[in-house]
């Protein structure tokens, strides 16, 4: 490290080349008129070279002094900027998520710890919520709502068309579970806010299953009671197709309707050019692209 010169020199030579005066610079380091000047002795004593003509008290820096003092200045920006850089701790991003309840609950949630574990970096937050919100009012990077994707002033991404099934718990009436659309009919139905109309069609019920007995206006609500044995229920595969994986709910008729909402994807114009939401976003549509694969 011999051919170093020491850095307070470096310091002090750039500092009275720039600024013109021994003392400015003094003033600007913090130290002596008489340290800088010192400093300014050793360096020319180490490379070899007079860096200034000296007049009386006064100094100006001569031609090699020019050149020398340019790169130094560069040289010691890159110290600055390197020294800068190893400071600055990596910045963790975060990501604010507004759901449906129901959709996180039984869809979002199972699949995060791969988020999670594919980027730790990224804190995540979740605000369940059944209202729509202005995204940037509320701090929300990306919304998951159902609906025609004719939000105003956001970026709208579809996701998927659901359907609804009919799903039971395995041990519902002691195990006869019902086989068909009639069966259906005369079972212990837990309503929800899904109509049975077009269910009912596409099963060839000449009479629609109008709501009676017990009734819930939330889908979470209604899969426990139905994981619990209290009933069947109409319901929407994406809610229930884990548990019937899982062996907690099986899906009692191979009748199906179409959902009337759509899944999108919602975000701002602001937050589309976040590096952690084109991150999610990806991750999710991957994670769609797998699930739906996996649906029968």
């Amino acid at each position: 490290m011999s051919d170093y010169p020491p850095i307070a020199s470096l310091r002090s030579f750039e500092a009275v080349a720039r600024l013109g005066s021994v003392t400015l610079a003094a003033k600007e380091i913090k130290v002596t008129h008489s340290a800088i000047s010192q400093q300014i002795k050793l360096l020319e004593d180490m490379v070899g070279v007079k860096l200034f003509i000296r007049h009386g008290r006064g100094v100006q820096i001569n031609e090699e002094g020019r050149l020398y003092a340019l790169q130094i200045r560069e040289a010691l920006n890159h110290i600055s900027e390197a020294t800068r850089l190893v400071q600055v701790k990596p910045r963790t991003m975060e990501l604010t998520l507004a759901t449906l309840p129901s959709f996180g609950c039984h869809w979002l949630l199972p699949r995060l710890a791969r988020f999670r574990e594919k980027f730790p970096h990224i804190s995540l937050r979740l605000q369940a919520s059944l209202t729509v919100t202005s995204l940037q009012q509320e701090g929300i990077d990306i919304a998951i709502r159902m609906g025609q994707g004719d939000w105003e002033g956001t970026e709208n991404r579809f996701l998927f068309s659901d359907e609804l099934i009919v799903v039971a718990a395995p041990g519902y009436n002691d195990g006869k579970l019902p086989g068909t659309p009639e069966e259906v009919a005369k079972s212990h139905i837990i309503f929800s806010m899904e109509s049975w109309k077009t269910w009912c069609l596409n099963a060839g019920l000449e009479k629609e299953i109008v709501p009676s007995g017990l009734r819930v206006n939330d889908s979470n609500l209604v899969i426990e009671a139905v994981r619990l044995g209290a009933g069947i229920a109409l319901e929407r595969s994406s809610l229930v197709e884990d548990a019937i994986l899982r062996g907690e709910l099986v899906q009692v008729t191979s009748v199906t309707a179409p959902y009337p909402w759509h899944y999108w994807l919602v975000t701002s114009p602001l937050a589309e050019k976040k590096p952690e939401v084109a991150l999610f976003i990806a991750w999710l549509e991957e994670e769609i692209a797998v699930w739906s694969e996996q649906m029968p």
